[in-house]
């Protein structure tokens, strides 16, 4: 098997495509972490959501659905309408923003939250998030990407700064090792649950599929950080480079890296959760084949 999911999310907690995504076992580890700030209540945190654009990031993890039934080894096209009836019941907006408001509301601290609402509130704030956004809805993600190549060319034909400021703010937001780390987490934990409703049958057990998930990790650590700079170029590409400086140092703020260290496990997490349910409703369509 040498499929791999690629989901189209923006990182990260969901901003520069695959990129910048950190393991969902940091929230479990945040969880476990005493903190002394208060927890912020229920619905300041539903107005942080739309306030960061982290609401559009939730709703648009059903995109990834289509994905599933290629790392299975089935042919997309095989379900035909009642993939997308199953696909749109397991990926639902509504629940997939009651799972992350579970999981936020008693991580996410007061004081981070406000120091993230700070920001995006802000001029340079709103227009980050409307560009991300926009960004994010677009479904046509190749597009977006082969536009923002060709930016990235010409800025190093020229020797311009953008450049290196992009892989800058890859970094501080968590850089493509986290990322795949939490792909393949998704992926393992997907195609164990498909195996467990016998949708398909594993020819080899747990430690044998996480090895195997491993052999492509150098190619995919590779993709993610070519895709993640093509879109951060397309997606920035009317702010001027002061701006994105300026955006680099707040995300570096230590309540920021916390906040996205939680959003991104968060949203990666929710993620996880559907395509577990979506094995398990795809006993029902069909199965696929042997792995």
């Amino acid at each position: 098997m040498s499929t791999l999911i690629t989901p189209r999310i923006t990182p990260v907690f969901r901003r520069h495509g695959l990129l910048a995504v950190l393991s969902v076992l940091l929230l479990i580890a945040l969880q476990a972490w005493p903190q002394p700030a208060r927890a912020a209540d229920r619905t300041r945190i539903e107005g942080f959501l739309q306030v960061t654009g982290f609401d559009v990031a939730l709703d648009a993890i059903g995109q990834s659905a289509s994905a599933a039934p290629t790392m299975l080894g089935i042919d997309p096209g095989a379900f035909g309408v009642e993939w997308e009836r199953l696909s749109a019941q397991v990926f639902d907006a509504k629940v997939m923003r009651g799972l992350a408001l579970e999981l936020l509301q008693p991580t996410l601290k007061d004081d981070w939250l406000d120091h993230a609402m700070a920001f995006y509130g802000s001029d340079l704030g709103k227009r980050l998030v409307a560009a991300e956004n926009a960004a994010q809805e677009n479904e046509d993600n190749a597009a977006e990407e082969e536009a923002g190549a060709k930016l990235l060319d010409q800025m190093r034909a020229e020797g311009a700064p953008r450049a290196a400021l992009l892989s800058e703010m890859i970094d501080v937001i968590g850089g493509t090792d986290a990322s795949v780390r939490a792909l393949q987490e998704i992926q393992y934990r997907f195609l164990m649950a498909a195996s467990a409703a016998g949708v398909i049958e594993l020819r080899t057990d747990s430690d044998g599929l996480r090895a195997m998930l491993d052999q492509n990790r150098q190619d995919l650590a590779a993709a993610i950080r070519i895709s993640s700079l093509n879109k951060s170029a397309y997606t920035y590409r009317d702010f001027t480079d002061d701006e994105i400086r300026q955006y680099i140092d707040a995300l570096k703020a230590p309540e920021m890296q916390k906040v996205y260290e939680l959003l991104n496990a968060v949203q990666f997490e929710v993620m996880a959760n559907r395509f577990e349910v979506l094995a398990g409703r795809m006993a029902t369509l069909g199965k696929g084949e042997d792995i």
